[in-house]
């Protein structure tokens, strides 16, 4: 499959609400700025080396992922670990195996990296009409920083399915992943993916996911650990009612790169999504990226969507990138929206607790815990839930030490 730049023709650009920066034309080229516009590629070779000039490359720290632009020699700087749900996993998937590749087109280089070096894919699979009361809980455990491994991973929840899917990230290593992710018809499926990486490790990771008829999704994207992590989801609302809900949470500490660029893409009719992340950051150097896009595409209509990005900045040094996107093709739909916002501590917050008695650090963390506490509470696992909040305890802790 070859990688093809995609010009934009003049009817799309009048009739779609795009970035007005994808319609700044030189010497007769116009540059790919929306995602639905981007090249795919099973071939890392057809992306060629990003230099961090690139529309999707341009935030990232492209030369501490140089080692993931190639596949692993050997492969094998990760261990799987299944917590919960062993009856739930398939036989692995060989590539061209479905559904292996249903969804999936690799749209950067080391989405392609990881296709290639992924020998077999890991399979999830929910039977049909099963709801499964337990998460699924698998632990993927880095073995070194410096070591290597590539992987792809399949969810498939099969029709009117209910069920919780857990990855959590734990170690160091250099590691790409795909994710893919197939709710079928009238399914219900919640997928997240915790990033617990200690500080040297680096993550790259492209989460695709369709969404069936009157089906519909959760993914999580939760982000509080490694050097470079960056975590791509891509989600297609492409079944008549089909909902697609996707938060996000990040704690970026001194040094560290967290990373996600979101695409929703509205396909079917009557189609809702909400996409809310939340981020704070800490310390010299902290820096985290959001890129929101929303496609509402030609015959979504009576959709419903929209999506936040908010970020709080807790020290200097610290900086958030953030750009949301929205791109609209038909006039009949029920809403759409997008916000952004980046900010410091509220001084009338403060204030307003302090004149109750609460002392100043007290108060800090009361802010930060009510700005965070939202994603947290919507995961719907209690044990989970209490965990992430004691490690924002202990992130709050370090910035008052």
């Amino acid at each position: 499959m070859t990688a093809q730049t995609t010009t934009p023709t003049a009817s799309h650009l009048t009739s779609a609400h795009v970035d007005p920066a994808a319609q700044v034309a030189s010497a007769g080229f116009v540059p790919v700025q929306t995602r639905s516009e981007r090249p795919h590629s099973f071939e890392p070779s057809e992306f060629g080396t990003p230099t961090g000039r690139e529309v999707n490359w341009k935030h990232t720290p492209v030369a501490q992922l140089t080692s993931l632009f190639a596949v692993a020699e050997p492969n094998d700087g990760v261990r799987y670990d299944i917590q919960s749900g062993e009856q739930y996993f398939a036989a692995p998937l060989a590539a061209g195996t479905a559904p292996r590749g249903e969804v999936f087109l690799a749209e950067d280089i080391t989405a392609a990296v990881a296709w290639q070096g992924a020998t077999d894919a890991l399979h999830i699979r929910i039977p049909r009409e099963e709801e499964v009361a337990e998460p699924v809980f698998l632990t993927i455990e880095g073995l070194g920083a410096d070591r290597r491994a590539d992987a792809h991973i399949v969810i498939e929840a099969l029709e009117h399915s209910v069920a919780t899917v857990v990855l959590q990230h734990t170690g160091s290593v250099q590691y790409t992943q795909n994710l893919e992710i197939i709710a079928r018809p009238g399914s219900k499926l919640t997928v997240i993916s915790l990033q617990q990486w200690q500080d040297d490790a680096v993550h790259t990771s492209a989460h695709q996911a369709r969404v069936d008829a009157d089906a519909t999704l959760k993914h999580f994207v939760v982000s509080f650990g490694g050097g470079v992590v960056r975590v791509n989801p891509n989600v297609e609302l492409a079944g008549a009612g089909s909902e697609g809900y996707l938060y996000g949470l990040s704690y970026a500490d001194a040094g560290q790169h967290l990373e996600s660029q979101v695409y929703l893409h509205h396909k079917g009719p009557r189609t809702k999504g909400d996409v809310l992340y939340k981020g704070a950051l800490q310390g010299q150097g902290a820096h985290s990226v959001w890129i929101g896009d929303v496609l509402i595409g030609q015959n979504a209509t009576g959709t419903d969507s929209y999506e936040a990005n908010r970020n709080l900045v807790l020290t200097e040094g610290a900086r958030a990138d953030s750009i949301p996107n929205l791109e609209i093709e038909t006039g009949d739909i029920l809403g759409a929206g997008h916000a952004s916002a980046t900010g410091r501590f509220d001084d009338e917050q403060l204030f307003y607790l302090q004149a109750r008695g609460i002392s100043e650090e007290e108060a800090r963390r009361l802010v930060v815990l009510g700005f965070l506490t939202d994603i947290v509470q919507r995961l719907g696992i209690p044990a989970l839930e209490t965990e992430l909040l004691d490690a924002i305890e202990t992130e709050l802790a370090a910035v008052d030490a």
